[in-house]
């Protein structure tokens, strides 16, 4: 899952990063409202979390150009500004969530954990399809009953296709899910088929059905055989 962290102050733009890639997560950060705006053009996020104050712009304004680019992106304020009026208009802006500075990183990490289970599977504390379950809070994935032990990568090319079902997704696009900023690191494209590979090998060694198909020239689709 990939989030975007949009805060001027260093150190706790770090912190949050550092907690939020120990928890998994794909994070990256933008420390001004033109390299944030510039982001949300480039690359599509599961949570965008947004201080409203910015050294060169306002974090409403973000929040709004956002929503009108990708709806169904999460979004968090955070701000060190308690004011209700604040609250309210965030609200109304399309945001999903507000957290008051300072603030513990396992309540953020635990907001955000929500958002993401709310938005991408209407809140559901387990997630299925057919043979497939999925505990988001502990990250372990069941097939047939069958505790089944995969990767990170793995796991999170899982629910990035059980998101998208009967979806054609690039070959890039899932690239830039499982890396974000370090695709080049990813050494080519090839690894998004290395880890489809071993996924589906995993799935059909505990009886599942082979439910990704390649899309030639394109990419792959997840769903009924």
């Amino acid at each position: 899952m990939k989030v975007l962290v949009v805060e001027d102050e260093k150190g706790l733009a770090e912190s949050i990063t550092d907690y939020m890639n120990k928890e998994g997560y794909i994070c990256e950060t933008a420390g001004t409202f033109r390299e944030a705006d510039e982001r949300i053009y480039l690359y599509d996020y599961d949570c965008v979390i947004v201080d409203l104050t910015l050294p060169d712009g306002d974090g409403f304004q973000l929040i709004q150009t956002l929503k009108k680019l990708l709806a169904t992106t999460g979004v968090i304020i955070i701000s060190a500004r308690n004011a209700l009026e604040d609250k309210i208009r965030g609200l109304e802006i399309g945001s999903d969530d507000y957290l008051t500075k300072p603030f513990h990183l396992s309540e953020l990490n635990a907001r955000v954990k929500s958002l993401i289970r709310r938005r991408n599977f209407g809140g559901q504390t387990e997630i299925r399809y057919h043979e497939i379950r999925v505990l988001p809070a502990s990250r372990k994935v069941y097939i047939n009953d069958q505790l089944t032990v995969i990767s990170r990568k793995e796991y999170d090319l899982l629910l990035y296709f059980l998101s998208n079902i009967d979806v054609v997704l690039t070959k890039v696009s899932i690239a830039e899910h499982l890396w974000g900023d370090n695709i080049d690191s990813a050494d080519s494209l090839d690894m998004v088929y290395s880890h489809i590979k071993n996924l589906r090998r995993k799935l059909l060694e505990k009886g599942g059905s082979d439910y990704v198909r390649s899309v030639y020239g394109i990419g792959y689709k997840f769903g009924e055989p």
